[in-house]
């Protein structure tokens, strides 16, 4: 165990490997000028006086595998100057990471392919991490890759549910979109449940509902001044529902 600087970026270390986080961290922590901190959790599930050993000799070995492992793979990833901490915790996956993000830049891990029902079964470390973490939590896809890496634009998207409560989301995304030189595309969608969607729709002018959205959000982006001064901006106000309009 090293002792991690405060604000450090902290990466969650699995028993798979975990590049595309450890590319993103690095990148984060570079451009920050702050840590680099791994933390392998090991999970205890058994209870009574006879598990003990068998977390001992076996869990707590292989996490520290996992843990060295992906400390080899950071410094090979990490520019020189930027400090590499690591660190092996016993507790729940979930509680432990969110007690540590009291003091951390971000929370930082790497999303498994795995199917809807295999997610049911083995639960989501990082829902857990977002729903509970006061800290930007990151979960960063296997096949990810950094921006430009296939000649693409760096995009920074910002998801807006209501336009009026949406200023301190968008001054976040401006910050990010800024520190990356990127573009900050601003979107907005609207569906109603199941069945009613069409119904509603066919007797709403779908163009007035995007163009008053669309208004409202530049009216809150231009009152945040400064923050996005110079930014590239881009507003998406469509039919659709949320999370796949995002993805």
């Amino acid at each position: 165990m090293t002792e991690r600087n405060p604000n450090a970026v902290v990466v969650a270390v699995g028993h798979d490997p975990i590049d595309a986080a450890l590319a993103f961290a690095a990148g984060e922590a570079t451009r920050a000028g702050c840590g680099l901190h791994l933390v392998h959790v090991v999970h205890l599930l058994a209870h009574g006086p006879e598990t003990l050993l068998v977390v001992e000799t076996s869990l707590e070995r292989v996490g520290r595998q996992a843990l060295n492992a992906a400390l080899e793979r950071a410094h090979d990833v990490v520019p020189a100057g930027v400090l590499v901490t690591a660190e092996l915790r016993i507790g729940g996956v979930v509680t432990t990471l969110v007690d540590m993000a009291t003091d951390a830049r971000m929370i930082v891990l790497e999303r498994r392919d795995l199917s809807r029902a295999m997610r049911v079964v083995t639960r989501s470390a990082s829902s857990g991490v977002a729903a509970h973490a006061r800290v930007p939590v990151v979960s960063v896809p296997s096949h990810w890759s950094p921006p430009g890496a296939h000649g693409d634009v760096p995009t920074v998207t910002v998801g807006v549910d209501i336009p009026q409560r949406a200023e301190p989301v968008l001054r976040a995304g401006a910050t990010e979109a800024r520190g990356r030189g990127a573009l900050l595309h601003v979107l907005h969608t609207w569906s109603f449940p199941g069945a009613y969607d069409d119904i509603i729709l066919a007797r709403t002018e779908s163009a007035d509902w995007a163009a008053r959205a669309t208004s409202e959000i530049q009216t809150v982006i231009d009152a945040i001044g400064d923050d996005v001064a110079g930014i590239s901006v881009r507003i998406d106000a469509r039919h659709a529902h949320p999370a796949d309009a995002l993805i």
